[in-house]
């Protein structure tokens, strides 16, 4: 049984990578602001075909995804929506989590994202289990909307004593039917583990990863004060995503999402670089 488990691990790995390719907005956020026709146009033209960004961009630039055919299948949702807690934001006046929803299924929106959690929100394991119950109230408000919901993990998740680290109490709390979660491989490596193995830890519960390369020489670390340097794009890293995107394929994921928080130029280039290694694969 184990020589067989292996030997499918390992067609799995040979498989040639076909799936339909996302780009993270997040990447362009300084470009699509000022410019979205030419943003999007050639985002597409590079051949990708999904999009995930913010949920009032989302909506906002609606017509020019269809456009130019781009499905934004996912969109990262303001943390204060699901928490309550605002902190320095300002809340949208009359917004609230159930109205935040209205039109994303209509645009195309399938996963709504709980993105971030800020430093000044990080605490006890009483305040991630309670954020716990926030996220499992928001993912059933969201099952209503017609939505899935997932959670965008960091590296600090990672951080603390094995069993009490805020990545256990969510593993333990959230509803395992409702709540999924949307893996970034360069947070899980940043935080010194192996996204193949915790994709196979998670089978089941991550129907979304976001692609992005790691520096040599980054450090372990459970906080996102890393280098701008250590964003690569994929390929261009140490991170094995031939077999990180075969574990994804066992695991179940659906949607991948190239993204680079930060670029050594242009953020489009970036994006485009990316791509043409994931079909190289």
């Amino acid at each position: 049984m184990l020589a067989a488990g292996a030997a499918g691990f390992t067609a799995l790995a040979q498989a040639k990578f076909t799936q339909p390719v996302g780009a993270e907005l997040y990447t362009v956020r300084g470009d699509l602001p000022k410019d979205p026709d030419r943003v999007l146009k050639e985002i597409a033209g590079m051949g990708y075909k999904e999009v995930e960004g913010g949920r009032a961009d989302t909506l906002k630039f609606s017509a020019q995804f269809k456009q130019y055919g781009l499905k934004p299948v996912a969109c990262h949702a303001e943390q204060g929506l699901i928490t309550g807690n605002w902190g320095n934001q300002k809340a949208p006046e009359g917004l609230t989590l159930e109205s935040s929803m209205a039109g994303l299924k209509e645009a195309g929106v399938q996963w709504y994202i709980m993105p971030y959690l800020p430093p000044d929100q990080r605490g006890s394991a009483d305040s991630y289990k309670a954020l716990c119950d926030k996220m499992n109230h928001a993912a059933e408000v969201a099952k209503k909307a017609g939505l899935g919901f997932a959670y965008h993990n960091h590296a600090f998740e990672f951080g603390g004593k094995p069993g009490e680290r805020p990545i256990d109490i969510f593993l333990e709390r959230l509803d395992k039917k409702l709540v999924m979660f949307e893996m970034d491989v360069f947070w899980v490596s940043v935080a010194g583990n192996d996204p193949v193995k915790l994709l196979g830890e998670w089978k089941g519960r991550v129907p979304l990863l976001h692609l992005k390369d790691k520096a040599k020489d980054t450090p372990v670390q459970y906080n996102e004060g890393v280098k701008r340097t250590a964003f690569q794009e994929v390929g261009s890293g140490t991170l094995d995503f031939k077999a990180i995107l075969a574990a994804a394929k066992a695991a179940g994921v659906k949607h991948y999402f190239v993204e680079q928080d930060q670029t050594p130029g242009d953020a489009l280039a970036s994006l485009k670089k990316s791509y043409e290694y994931l079909r190289t694969l």
